[in-house]
């Protein structure tokens, strides 16, 4: 059953880049209403468990700061839809679990597995391909800007990942409460991207709302919530394995939707960027050093 209900919420979050481009508005507001369409949900849901909720302050505070790197990964990844396409971009956003281990290197002394070394610069060969090597035939409307854009929303997004980790060390609170304090500081984050580079519109009309309301409720609710209760119940490769599922089914998604077609040379590079990744999720990217006692 936990499986399911993962694998459930990582189906959820694999239409974030379809729901995208059918609203079609600009990337700072698709990241806006996506957040603050999903406040009113998980307040409800955070209001039903709150007695759960013994989290401290700095705690919840720490949550809100991660949604402002959410807002900055999310802006980054809708800016690469935009260039490269919804199956490509979510590829690409999957590249944080690379700088997830360099993090964990740099900050927990945490050193490079003999794989990693091996795999990482397959990975990033595969990166490179996927911009289509200025080939006439290759997707996307600038493929290495919406590279770039992807590969900044992994760096960003692992950065998040840490910090809100970090910020329900111990389990202290129903997942919802930590997920409504992020989507809140991520709400906040939108509105400065928007209002700094002129890029955000209220001012919608339907069938845009609907899609963003969709993205709001089934991704950053309905999917994460489930995620987020699901994970931590679940052995290490488990997990790896089924967060590795939602670039493959973007990729799946994007094809029947919207036919994006890729050259032999962007298949090549999702495929060395999603094997690459996948071993590094189930293999691990780091070892813990030996410190001496003495």
């Amino acid at each position: 059953m936990t499986r399911a209900t993962a694998l459930a919420g990582v189906l959820g979050i694999s239409f974030s880049a379809i729901f995208v481009r059918y609203a079609a508005v600009s990337p700072a507001t698709a990241t806006f209403y996506r957040v603050a369409y999903a406040i009113p949900a998980l307040a409800i849901l955070w209001f039903i468990a709150r007695s759960r909720d013994t989290r401290p302050w700095r705690h919840r505070l720490l949550a809100a700061a991660s949604g402002v790197l959410l807002a900055i990964d999310l802006t980054l990844f809708h800016n690469s839809i935009e260039h490269i396409g919804a199956g490509l971009a979510l590829v690409l956003a999957n590249t944080q679990v690379l700088f997830v281990g360099v993090a964990a290197w740099l900050l927990h002394r945490e050193r490079p597995t003999t794989l990693a070394r091996v795999v990482v610069p397959v990975v990033l060969g595969g990166i490179v391909l996927l911009s289509g090597l200025g080939r006439s035939d290759a997707y996307g409307d600038d493929p290495l800007r919406g590279v770039l854009f992807g590969l900044g929303a992994g760096i960003v997004y692992a950065g998040f990942l840490i910090a809100f980790r970090t910020s329900n060390r111990g389990h202290l609170a129903p997942s919802a409460g930590p997920l409504l304090d992020a989507t809140a500081g991520a709400t906040l984050g939108a509105l400065a991207i928007g209002a700094l580079f002129s890029d955000l519109t209220l001012g919608l009309e339907w069938p845009a709302h609907g899609w963003l309301l969709a993205l709001a409720l089934v991704v950053q609710t309905a999917g994460w919530v489930l995620i987020s209760v699901a994970l931590p119940r679940l052995p290490a490769l488990d997990t790896s394995v089924l967060l590795l599922a939602q670039p493959l089914m973007g990729l799946i998604w994007a094809q029947i939707f919207f036919d994006e077609p890729l050259s032999a040379v962007q298949w090549t590079g999702a495929a060395l960027v999603i094997g690459g990744v996948g071993l590094l999720a189930t293999r691990g990217t780091v070892r813990v050093e030996s410190t001496a006692v003495g």
